[in-house]
Formats: structure tokens, sequence, C-alpha cells
């Protein structure tokens, strides 16, 4: 990239500034990433010697995608605006989607309450007190029924935050469509349906991997085959960041996990370019500007080069990261929320100059209580300022070529590869997962990020400088009353008195035949739903068959 002339005359230059920039006054602090990584004071064009353009650079749409999916990314289309919402009643979240839609938004993306994320129905003794507490609670088809009433299935996509009972809301879903009269090969959206990332982080399993590694498969398969515009997986990174991980640990871990998946794929026979064309990722955008950016750059590099190379991937589609993003939950402060706002507004701003597919900005208040109507509006209305007012979308990849965010790619992928080539070595994802080693990596990576913060080695503003020993900030807080869960156990004994019960015996016991042997399990789980089978008696039959997950203390 550059003749050898030119940089014998940069490093002589350097050298000498180095001694210039050694004699002066400096801060005493460390000059880290937010992960932890020293920053040198100046990036140069040595650097980057013997770096080679078209292999690590290239065009935007062209291999590796390290500059974005698209030829034209944003000049073609903004990011899908996907404001992450449901609480309490399926009524509530179904008012909010129509608040949302008024104002902009472009996408729907459903949060569940806990019960609904562990499989089990309100009037369960372990549902009691968390009813639509942190989304919305959704038992059988008819609460489905209810948040998508009055929105068009077939002009709307929608992104559900799920991952154990996953095929069982993706069956709701699909069922919806029907009784709207859409067939499901016209439905577009995402599902996260990353288990792998649960026994990582986030720790909202039901049964154990391999098991759950069918289920999976089976939706993959089934979608393939059936829902083709549907993302089977959301291939999450966002939670293993907000565990306490690295930008490189969510990046290698959350890559990791999707070869997990395409080799999954692979061995029950299916073609990868017929599946990886629909698998998505979802990452984290922490307050580290550079480092978020060089992040996604190397992820589409990454996963462009494997899926070519070591999968034999024939189909462009099947090399491309298309992946949402989500601003960083864990960097926002109970502490003069306000600030919130700004640093949501820079952690977007990086989604967006990194090439993200589509975009959730966190509320200010989301330390507190899910987001009020007025503070979703100001996170809405950040991501519209960043499209229409910050020139960003003006040209493609705009931070290509710098010294500094080419030499951070380039760190970044050779660490990722490092953790690949670990997690080979204990065998694999789900071995690395038994043993502890995923959990034990981003533990300590926690601990290290809070001991700085506490020793003042690093700033949060608001918290550990800047402080206000009064603050008196007062800010409206979205309230879920108690009678949600009163409602919403009336509404459950009604339609359990109120469905065909003989139906609902018989395609329950059809499913545990299927979960019993070696079918795919979508089409009996559909089937349930359609009969109005709740969510946790579908979960009870898996639950039955394949046994529920018991995490191994980690020393």
């Amino acid at each position: 990239m550059f003749d050898p002339q030119s940089i014998d005359k940069i490093k002589k230059a350097r050298d000498a500034w180095a001694k210039e920039f050694d004699g002066t006054r400096q801060q005493k602090m460390k000059f880290i990433t937010v992960s932890g990584e020293p920053i040198d004071p100046l990036y140069t064009p040595l650097e980057l010697q013997g770096h080679d353009f078209m292999e690590k650079i290239g065009f935007p749409g062209q291999y590796p995608y390290t500059r974005g999916v698209y030829p034209s990314m944003y000049r073609g289309r903004h990011w899908t605006m996907r404001q992450f919402s449901g609480m309490g009643s399926a009524k509530d979240t179904n008012q909010r989607y129509h608040y949302l839609l008024k104002h902009g938004q472009t996408g729907l993306s459903v949060a569940f309450d806990m019960p609904t994320l562990m499989g089990y129905d309100s009037d369960h003794v372990f549902s009691h007190g968390e009813v639509g507490k942190c989304g919305v609670t959704v038992d059988s088809l008819k609460d489905m029924e209810i948040i998508f009433d009055g929105i068009p299935l077939d002009k709307i996509s929608t992104s559900m935050t799920i991952n154990a009972p996953a095929s069982i809301l993706l069956a709701m879903y699909i069922v919806v469509g029907e009784k709207q009269g859409l067939d499901q090969n016209i439905l577009t959206g995402t599902l996260q349906n990353d288990i792998l990332k649960e026994y990582i982080a986030q720790k909202e399993w039901i049964y154990p991997p391999e098991p759950s590694m069918r289920l999976i498969v089976d939706t993959i398969e089934y979608c393939t085959n059936y829902v083709p515009k549907w993302n089977t997986i959301s291939i999450s990174g966002y939670h293993i960041r907000e565990a306490g991980a690295t930008a490189v640990q969510e990046l290698a871990f959350t890559l990791a996990d999707g070869f997990a998946y395409v080799e999954a794929g692979i061995e029950r026979g299916l073609d990868v370019d017929d599946f990886a064309p629909r698998l998505s990722h979802f990452f984290n955008s922490h307050l580290d500007f550079f480092e978020e950016i060089a992040k996604y750059r190397a992820a589409r590099r990454i996963w462009a080069r494997r899926m070519k190379e070591k999968y034999g991937a024939k189909n462009p589609k099947s090399l491309l990261m298309r992946f949402h993003t989500q601003t960083a939950g864990c960097s926002l402060t109970a502490q003069q929320p306000y600030n919130n706002i700004v640093r949501t507004a820079i952690q977007g701003l990086a989604a967006a100059i990194g090439g993200t597919q589509s975009l959730h900005t966190n509320s200010m208040d989301e330390t507190y209580a899910l987001p009020s109507e007025e503070a979703v509006k100001i996170a809405l209305r950040t991501q519209q300022l960043i499209a229409y007012e910050t020139g960003v979308t003006n040209t493609i990849d705009p931070l290509a070529g710098s010294y500094f965010v080419e030499k951070l790619t380039d760190r970044m992928e050779e660490e990722a590869e490092a953790y690949f080539e670990e997690i080979d070595k204990r065998g694999g994802v789900i071995p690395a997962i038994e043993e502890g080693y995923f959990q034990r990596e981003i533990a300590r990576a926690a601990y290290r990020y809070q001991q700085a913060i506490e020793t003042g080695d690093r700033t949060v503003v608001g918290v550990n400088r800047f402080a206000e020993e009064e603050e008196n900030v007062k800010i409206p807080l979205l309230k879920i009353d108690e009678s949600v869960e009163l409602d919403q156990v009336e509404a459950l004994e009604k339609i359990r008195k109120a469905r065909d019960n003989d139906a609902v015996k018989r395609s329950l016991d059809k499913l545990r035949l299927i979960a019993e042997g070696t079918e795919n399990t979508m089409p009996a789980t559909i089937e349930c739903v359609r009969n109005y089978c709740t969510e946790g008696e579908i979960c009870d039959i898996f639950r039955e068959v394949f046994g529920e997950y018991q995490e191994k203390s980690i020393i």
C-alpha cells in the first residue's frame, strides 16, 4: 500500500515527533478502550505496512464486506428503526406499538416478560409478581392476536426477543398471520432463538443444550422450507456484552455461537446456502466510539471469510453478516439520568457509522423501569436525528482508511481468531459452556471493569466523577399495575374453559411423541398453538421429554 521510501520517511518523522511528544505535559490517566485495550497516542501509515486494500477493506457490498453488506448502504435506505417494546398486558403493548408506528418507527420488536421467557403460564406459582413487569405476557395465541390487532403482518417486520420457547412464539406469530389471511411465506421478521448465549450470559434457559439445539435447527429447517423471508436466529452478542464481556469477547463468542449453529444445520443435512442467508446477528453498541465501529467491521470480515472458506458457501447472501444493534443498557446510570440521552446518541452514531441494518436506542429511564412514552419518543427521535441531520448517511464507511480504525479492526480480528482456537481446543462451544469457560472469561472482564470504576481509573460521569450530592431529578416512570397479573390469570382461565380441550390433549400427545422421536417439532407445535394450548403446557411437554438444565458450579 505504501512504497518503502515513503515508509522510511514517515518512520523518521514519527520518531522525531515521539521525542517531542515525550517531553510534553500529559494527563495522569490510562488511555485505554472501554474493554481495557491500550491505545497509542498516534497512528500513522506505519501501522498498515503490507496492508492489502482489496483483501482487508475492499468495497461495500463486496467480499470481504468490511465496509458494509450492501453496495449502497444508507444511500439506498436507512436502517430499520426498531424500538424494543412490550409491557404489561397484550392490550397495553398493542397500544404502545400503535403509538410508536404513528411517530415514525419502521419495525416492531417484542419484549416478553420473565414468565414467558422461562416458559411458564401467568397462573404458575413461579410467575407470581412478574407478570407483565419486564415485557409483555403471552400465555396463548389469544395474547398474540391482541398484540398485533390492527397491525398488518404483511406490511411490518417484527423481531421477537425469545429463546428457550422461541419455536412456540414463532408458531403463534405464524398462526396470527393465518388469521389475517396471510400465507406464512410472506412473513418477515427475526426470531432471537439464540440459546447458546443464554448458557453463556443471560441464563434464561429451560432444557439442556443438545435438545435446545434440536429445537433451533427445527425452526431453521421449517422456515427454510415454509417461511423463507424469516430470519431464524439473531445470533446475539448483546447480552454477552451486558454481562461484562469486552468488545473482543462479544465479537468472538457471538461468532463462535453462529458457527456452531451453521454446523448444526449442516449436520441436519441442510445445504448451507439454503439457510445461512436467513441468519442475522445482534450486537451491543457501547461507549468507546472507535472500538465499536472496528468491532462491526471486523465481524463482517470474519463471518464472510469463515462462511466461504470453511463452510463452502457459494451464495453471496450466505456471506453477509447482517446485524441489529442496541445501545448499551449497562452503560446507563440511575444518577443524572438525562446523561443517558447523550450516551445513547453517541452509541447510536457508532452503530450507524459501523453499518448496522437496524437499531434500537435505549431510553433514559431504563435503569428505573420500562420506558415511558415520553422517554421512548426521545430515544426514537435520537435515531431520526442521526439519520436525517448528522450527515453520516451521505457516505459509506466514512472511517475506512483511518490508520487508527484499520489497526483496531485488524487487532480485533486477530484477537477473535485466538479465541476461536481456544474454543476449538476445548471441544467446541457446548463443551466450553459446560465446563464454564465462557462464564469465567466474562466474569474476569466484568470484575476488571468494575474495579477500574471503583479505583477511579475509569470515569463514569455523574457516578464517580462530576457527581452531585443531592439529586432532585424527577422523571416520569412507567409502572405496571398489579391488576395486569390478576386480569391475565382470569383471561387465561376463560381460554382454558372455552377451547376444545379434547383437541388440546390430542395435539399435546402428538407433540410428545414427536419430541421423543426425531421428526421436526414445528408442525406439531403449530397445531398445538391453533388449538390454544398455552405456552406453559407446550413447554411442559418438552420438559418431560428433554429434562431441565442445571448449570454446574464454576470455581
